[in-house]
């Protein structure tokens, strides 16, 4: 009878891939990984400003939850597909799968660009709010000044940046590790997110003398853009959709995994629905928390999550609690880093990097792509220097993160259902069945819209100094893809090296061993 191991091999075989990495993350670990990736902890606190400017604690409260839930059908469609294919180029390498021949490398090729740059600017802006998040703790611990209302220490944007770039380094030297370091590593990461993200809304409810009436939480909504209520409170799911994306992270751990296409989609559904619940109650604690909303907003941390802390537990207090945001910040950049790597390995595997034949190798020793992670690390590093002669220009590449990386997964979502009449999906273990369509239609819906959102100027009068230049960095995204495609990579690209037809693990085992068989999750 064959084994889990053997089985999981055999459907990477099928797809024309070989077991090149040792599959270590089992149920627990990939769930934490998940958790971990999305890091309500970490990243709810450092966005959660902006909602809070922008339309008020209200518009924070119930864009969350609407967000959560949306992200949900996309979650859901993801898991679909990645269950049929589960390889480290997730979504990208699904494109082949779904598309027609004729059309599949250059599908493939902007899936792959879009995801991979997504993944870099994710990974590249949560190692800087880290670094905002630890000198807003030097700020908050400076000497205040009762007169001008300032503290006597204010970070740099040289300060931040290089702070930043040692944690890039810090991410690369963990993901270098043995996959199954990485399983023992990631093993805490989830529980430390879910057990410090209770513990926070606890003792913030606990600490925070004067809190707000439930009806100015839940109904007080304003105007800060300048658009108007209503589209101030579409503005305000900024937050949630930043920190409410990389899904398909987990699927790029695919071939560490193991019975990945069933466990990779448990995963996925289980971290979103973990982390929209926690996210909702860390929002309305903060809401809750707040004596005065413009001091708040205008905090001079930087960072208003941050000042309801030290309101409520002071210099010691405040900075004991934010430490744990930091460290679960701090763990979602490590597992994004750990994904981008798998993702650029994948994509240096098909040769479509520069260099494909150097990032697609294995370390001997590790058994992980260890030149990829150091690319990725080096990538990163690059892009975090801009912010050193500008601000805006690296917070507008920042905002690129979720639209590139939910249109990498709603463009072959779409072209799933474009083309169903020509291609014939072969499901994995976990399918939506009937409301396949219904849900992929939301979700296709939600990403055009929420993409609009993202990419709109968040201020009126729009000026220079607060227009969103992520509509600009898109459009740069979408030229150096295309441009280097008809440059000359049509000609050698072919997209995703595998085989055209996959036969499902079960049959295969049925056929050769005469029986079936269950797997322990």
């Amino acid at each position: 009878m064959s084994t889990i191991e053997d089985d999981d091999e055999r459907l990477l075989a099928q797809i024309g891939y070989k077991q090149d990495m040792s599959r270590h993350f089992n149920q627990w670990s990939i769930l934490s990984y998940a958790v971990s990736v999305l890091g309500v902890l970490g990243s709810q606190p450092a966005t959660f400003g902006t909602p809070l400017s922008l339309g008020g604690p209200a518009a924070a409260v119930w864009a969350w939850l609407i967000g959560s839930i949306m992200a949900s059908f996309t979650a859901a469609s993801v898991s679909e597909l990645v269950s049929a294919y589960p390889t480290a180029g997730g979504m990208y390498f699904v494109t082949k799968s779904v598309v027609p021949p004729e059309h599949a490398a250059i599908w493939a090729w902007t899936i792959g660009w879009l995801n991979l740059l997504g993944q870099g600017a994710g990974v590249a802006s949560v190692s800087y709010t880290v670094a905002q998040m630890i000198l807003a703790t030097a700020t908050m611990n400076s000497k205040f000044d009762d007169v001008t209302g300032t503290y006597a220490y204010t970070p740099t944007p040289l300060q931040i940046v290089l702070l930043s770039i040692g944690f890039l380094i810090s991410f690369g030297i963990i993901c270098s590790l043995t996959t199954k370091k990485l399983h023992e590593i990631e093993l805490w990461f989830g529980p430390i997110n879910v057990i410090g993200a209770i513990a926070i809304c606890i003792a913030l409810l606990t600490l925070t003398p004067h809190k707000q009436p439930a009806s100015w939480v839940f109904g007080h909504f304003q105007d800060g853009s300048g658009w108007g209520v209503g589209f101030s409170f579409l503005l305000s799911f900024l937050s949630v959709a930043w920190v409410m994306t990389d899904y398909d992270a987990t699927t790029h751990m695919s071939e560490e995994t193991h019975e990945a296409a069933m466990r990779g989609p448990r995963a996925i559904l289980g971290s979103v629905g973990v982390s929209g619940i926690l996210g909702w109650f860390l929002t309305v604690t903060l809401c809750f928390c707040i004596d005065d909303l413009d001091a708040v907003i205008k905090s001079p941390t930087g960072l208003p999550a941050a000042q309801i802390f030290l309101n409520a537990g002071g210099k010691s207090g405040g900075t004991a609690m934010w430490f744990w945001v930091i460290l679960v910040q701090a763990f979602t950049g490590c597992s994004a880093m750990m994904a981008m790597t798998r993702m650029a390995y994948a994509f240096s595997r098909d040769g479509a990097l520069p260099g494909s034949i150097l990032f697609s190798k294995i370390n001997p020793y590790t058994n992980t792509p260890v030149n990829a992670v150091w690319l990725c690390v080096l990538f990163c590093s690059v892009m975090s220097l801009i912010g050193i002669g500008s601000t805006l220009t690296i917070v507008a590449i920042f905002n690129i993160t979720a639209p590139a990386l939910d249109f990498s997964y709603a463009l072959v979502i779409l072209a799933r259902n474009i083309y169903s009449h020509r291609i014939a999906f072969n499901p994995g273990p976990f399918t939506l069945g009937k409301w396949g369509k219904v849900v992929n239609g939301v979700t296709c819906t939600w990403v055009l819209f929420i993409s609009v959102v993202l990419l709109f100027p968040t201020v009126k009068p729009v000026t220079a100094t607060n227009m969103n230049y992520a509509v600009a960095v898109a459009g740069f995204i979408g030229l150096f893809s295309l441009g280097w495609w008809f440059a000359g990579a049509k000609r050698t690209y072919t997209g995703p090296r595998t085989k055209d037809l996959v036969a499902r693990i079960d049959n295969t085992t049925e056929s050769s061993d005469g029986d079936t068989h269950s797997t322990d999750v």
